[in-house]
């Protein structure tokens, strides 16, 4: 470490960074590496929400390390030290005081987080998840307004969606391809009738099978008359358009961006919407994953492949993340913005949980301190709460080491 030009410190790490996303790109990972790094710093700022919310509060902090393990790189600056270390399976923001078994410097001892009120030391102990919850809002509002969304939380496509696909039915025309219909138009009318969904619109043609139909639609801003007639869709026989409605309902072969964009206002109600959706389910499936039916069916998907491969409410470690992260990469921006959105979640509600060593244990201990001390000050003797620790600890290991099992054995087939 350069005490002395810390500056070259920080630019050696960021060459470093810089060369492991350019070999992922030469590799064909690099979306998913970026994704990948993007995801450290949701973890660096799930401690800069610690850090920020006890150096406010004039709490005293020592540490700030991303990773666990050998020390790579650190500075000090003021009284923290600030740095990298080898394991990137999290962080860490030391903070002086955090319980009574801690000895403390005498003059440190009105900076530690057990000397602060029950308002600061609650703020302390969820600013993490609240970091998470704020990354999420914004990748969530991100992709509402941006990038659209894939139909994770709207499922209402607009008929005025584009074109994106024209299927081929064997080696006769598709009516679309008959009729000179191009990727990229957007139907604007069909027999003079508007429609504001795309469902709204597949119907009416379902219901005209073997009828010529007049349809208006947008080419690039200039209006374009397109006359196809649908055939009905049981006499299309074709491996290549799966998909198709069954029965004698009329078919054109086209198929339109299943995005759906939304204006601001919208966004930002959309986004509270998926958030709180989102949230929900996450509670649902611990839920889920702790009652008995959960815990016996987790325990199958541990010894058979098979039932892993078909559950879904489990952990994923960081041995079977890249693999997500990966499909979300070569699905396209919009579901990128989701997954990292709805891991940002699930974090931020895991940390959360009234477990030990987790941010809602410490959550539990303030509440029942501040419950206990509208007479007289009350702190919780943490020695007394070790064997809960304990209990704690040994319930996320048992979930984590069984995912990981689960993780390692779907890389390994």
């Amino acid at each position: 470490m350069s005490r002395d030009r810390p500056w070259l410190d920080v630019a050696r790490l960021a060459v470093v960074v810089a060369a492991v996303v350019a070999l992922g790109f030469a590799a064909g990972y690099g979306e998913t590496v970026l994704i990948i790094v993007f995801l450290a710093g949701c973890i660096v700022a799930h401690e800069f929400g610690h850090f920020i919310a006890a150096k406010t509060g004039g709490i005293k902090v020592t540490e700030f390390f991303f990773g666990f393990g050998p020390r790579l790189w650190s500075v000090r600056r003021g009284e923290t030290e600030y740095g990298v270390k080898a394991i990137p399976l999290g962080g860490y923001c030391r903070i002086v005081g955090m319980n009574n078994l801690e000895e403390v410097e005498p003059a440190d001892e009105p900076r530690t987080y057990r000397s602060a009120p029950l308002w600061r030391r609650l703020l302390i102990d969820v600013a993490g998840s609240s970091a998470h919850f704020l990354i999420a809002l914004a990748l969530l509002f991100a992709m509402f307004f941006w990038t659209g969304d894939d139909g994770h939380y709207l499922t209402s496509v607009p008929a005025s969606n584009p074109i994106v696909q024209i299927l081929e039915f064997g080696r006769q025309g598709s009516p679309a391809e008959e009729a000179g219909f191009r990727v990229g138009d957007r139907i604007v009318a069909i027999d003079g009738h508007r429609f504001s969904r795309w469902d709204q619109m597949a119907r009416f043609i379902e219901d005209h099978p073997g009828r010529r139909l007049d349809v208006t639609v947008d080419r690039g801003g200039r209006l374009v008359q397109l006359y196809p007639t649908p055939v009905p869709a049981d006499t299309v026989a074709s491996p290549s358009t799966p998909g198709l409605p069954k029965g004698r309902v009329g078919v054109l072969g086209i198929g339109v961006s299943g995005v759906v964009h939304s204006g601001l206002a919208a966004s930002v109600a959309d986004s509270a919407g998926a958030f709180a959706q989102t949230v929900t389910g996450t509670f649902s499936a611990i839920g889920h994953l702790v009652s008995f039916h959960g815990i016996s069916s987790y325990l199958h998907m541990v010894t058979s492949q098979k039932a892993a491969t078909a559950g879904s409410d489990r952990l994923v470690t960081v041995i079977g993340l890249p693999s997500i992260l990966h499909q979300a990469a070569q699905s396209g921006l919009p579901n990128v913005l989701w997954v990292v959105a709805a891991i940002n979640i699930s974090i931020g509600v895991f940390n959360l949980l009234p477990l030990f060593p987790l941010d809602g244990g410490r959550v539990a201990v303030a509440l029942y301190e501040g419950l206990r001390s509208f007479r007289r000050p009350y702190r919780v003797d943490m020695a007394k709460l070790m064997p809960v620790m304990y209990i704690g600890l040994a319930i996320i290991l048992f979930f984590a080491l069984g995912s990981m099992l689960i993780d390692l054995r779907n890389v390994a087939a």
